[in-house]
């Protein structure tokens, strides 16, 4: 008759590998669940700060949007969603701006269709984004890169250790200045993209 090893018969270690096979089983299975579950189910559901204290729920303003390329990023009202395409949200009565997905986004701005317009807007112009940087830039008599595309003129210059830019439409009249400072001149120009990717969802809206 063969031998069994002691440890075989260890009746400490006995359930354990079934054990932790069920545990990696049952997390398996949530987050299998969780990668189901809509966006608008996460927020009926409460999901992160939709059942936070002192977090509105009303009343928000996008006032940039982002494509980050591919999904990276953790929705931060929901909290649930990892996203690609960022609304970032403000609100007069909440100290931090939030960058949140798409359908967060339409129900804290009380605006369903806008949001999903931006996020159409974005998914639209994702090729033309990614040949955005290396177009043809002129510079401006003040030494800044500059272009003109969409009907907008575009320019991006150093300000603060870091790169922001302005935004302005052709033949009409106000500039839009970047909130923003970026690392490098090429964040730059793509959040310039993304602003005349909201400006015109928000004309077609």
């Amino acid at each position: 008759m063969a031998t069994v090893p002691n440890k075989l018969l260890d009746p400490t270690r006995v359930g354990k590998p079934s054990l932790a096979l069920g545990l990696v089983g049952l997390f398996s299975s949530l987050g299998v669940l969780m990668s189901n579950t809509t966006e608008e189910e996460l927020v009926a559901a409460g999901r992160g700060k939709w059942s936070a204290p002192g977090v509105p729920h009303k009343g928000w303003v996008c006032i940039d949007i982002e494509d980050l390329g591919e999904p990276q990023t953790e929705c931060e009202m929901c909290e649930s969603r990892t996203i690609r395409y960022v609304h970032h949200m403000e609100h007069p009565d909440y100290s931090t701006i939030l960058a949140v997905g798409c359908v967060c986004a339409g129900h804290m701005e009380g605006d369903l269709d806008a949001a999903r317009s931006r996020d159409a807007s974005m998914q639209s112009r994702a090729s033309k984004r990614s040949r955005w940087t290396t177009r043809k830039w002129k510079i401006s008599k003040n030494g800044n890169p500059t272009i003109k595309a969409d009907g907008f003129r575009v320019t991006v210059y150093e300000r603060s250790n870091g790169w922001a830019a302005t935004v302005s439409p052709m033949g009409g009249s106000g500039v839009i200045h970047g909130r923003r400072n970026y690392p490098t001149m090429n964040q730059a120009k793509l959040a310039a993209f993304d602003e005349i990717t909201r400006l015109q969802s928000a004309n077609n809206g």
